[in-house]
């Protein structure tokens, strides 16, 4: 018996499906379990598998289309059945023809046209006024700005004499061979690219994005956020991972402050919390998200138990789940569940920053650069290894003594690596 195939729901979060490629065509079988689509979540790209036996009688949704879940994409049953009453209207079923097109850069019919100033020599004690970008723009082309008067308030020379100026070509013309006429032909040739060119162009959003610019405005907006800031002295962490390092260990920076964090969690369930409404609901287990930058957004796999791990278990499972996140072959399970997460920008050479809290979580940590500073120990300056860490908390859910606690036990650990032991 024919039945409609429907986007199915591939994550917790998912609220709709890009169909990237059909691996079945019309007039394939197919057999419960094959995999009948390739489908672009808001999270990963997934095999879509058939739920029945049959034949592909028809695609009704086209590759490239963005699908809601739950609505039809096609319909499987036996080669002569008849499967009119299955099929969707003609308006639901006009896509398949042709996957809606991102609607290419426009041009700008005809570029603005700039007035020329008339050139005037300036006249002796005239004072010259010139905006920056116009003082740069005449030093790269070799316009003379004395030449120029000023369309700007109280004739002041701006970007558009400048473009005038060179548009026109003609009082600030070089001699044969003047040094300057090389400059003068690249910056009219930049001038004409860029009028050539469109001053916009529209891109469409993937699924990664659509779910970040949805998620983190519910986040921002609604949940009241704090910021908390705590410099950590890294020395004792780096020597550790030098040492490490010429043991060939892949242990990196992130995973000891991905240890150091899971294990301050488990003394400070307050800040391993959600805000449910009506109550706060506090974590007995420490799910840590780790915040791995994509093309097109970010995604947060979930290292389980991190506080139970040892150090080599999480840098070989984080660098695993990073490597899968970027290549979006993580499952639905890796990449959910996440009771805090961490954002580094350290490798980035970013020294701090605050982080967005990804709900329904009640804070998340940003950890900037290891960075070597000079520091006052005892009366003298010496240099020591330094790094900030900045703590986002849900207000509703703690307080900032709360976090406060949470970033010194954080610090210690840290500070004291043999206490991670």
């Amino acid at each position: 018996m024919a039945s409609r195939v429907v986007m199915p729901k591939l994550s917790d979060t998912m609220e709709e499906g890009r169909i990237l490629r059909w691996i079945k065509k019309e007039g394939d079988p197919v057999e419960t379990g094959q995999a009948l689509a390739e489908v672009e979540t808001d999270k990963a790209t997934v095999e879509m598998e058939a739920y029945t036996n049959g034949i592909v009688r028809k695609i009704v949704a086209a590759e490239g289309q963005f699908v809601k879940v739950g609505q039809q994409i096609a319909v499987i049953g036996t080669a002569d059945e008849d499967i009119s009453a299955l099929l969707p209207g003609p308006a639901a079923a006009a896509p398949v023809e042709s996957a809606p097109a991102r609607p290419a850069p426009v041009a700008d019919a005809a570029p603005r046209q700039v007035q020329a100033a008339p050139a005037e020599p300036m006249a002796a004690g005239r004072h010259l006024k010139a905006s920056p970008l116009a003082l740069r723009m005449a030093a790269e082309s070799g316009v003379d700005l004395k030449s120029l008067r000023g369309t700007g308030p109280q004739g002041r020379i701006i970007k558009r004499d400048i473009e005038a100026a060179l548009a026109t070509d003609a009082p600030q013309a070089p001699s044969a061979g003047s040094a300057v006429a090389p400059q003068r032909s690249r910056a009219l040739a930049m001038v004409a690219a860029r009028d050539a060119a469109p001053e916009s162009q529209e891109i469409e959003l993937s699924p990664v994005r659509r779910t970040i610019a949805k998620r983190l405005v519910q986040s921002k907006g609604p949940i009241p956020h704090f910021y908390l800031t705590i410099d950590v002295a890294m020395d004792r962490v780096w020597d550790a991972y030098k040492a490490l390092r010429d043991q060939k260990s892949s242990i990196s920076i992130n995973d000891i402050v991905i240890k150091a964090t899971a294990l301050a969690l488990r003394q400070h369930p307050d800040i391993n919390a959600s805000f449910a409404g009506d109550h706060v609901k506090q974590f007995a287990r420490v799910h840590i998200g780790m915040a791995v930058a994509l093309d097109d957004g970010l995604i947060t796999p979930v290292l389980r138990d991190a506080d139970l791990k040892p150090l080599e278990e999480i840098s070989e499972e984080a660098r695993t789940l990073a490597e899968r996140a970027r290549a979006r072959t993580l499952q639905p399970s890796e990449y959910s569940g996440a009771t805090f997460s961490i954002s580094n920008l350290g490798m980035m050479g970013i020294e701090q920053f605050s982080a967005i809290i990804n709900p329904p979580e009640a804070a998340i940590l940003a950890v900037g650069a290891v960075r070597q500073v000079p520091i006052a120990v005892d009366g003298q300056v010496t240099v020591g290894y330094r790094m900030k860490a900045t703590l986002s908390v849900d207000h509703r859910v703690a307080d900032g003594a709360s976090g406060a606690r949470f970033l010194q036990t954080l610090k210690r650990f840290l500070e004291h690596p043999l206490l991670m032991a």
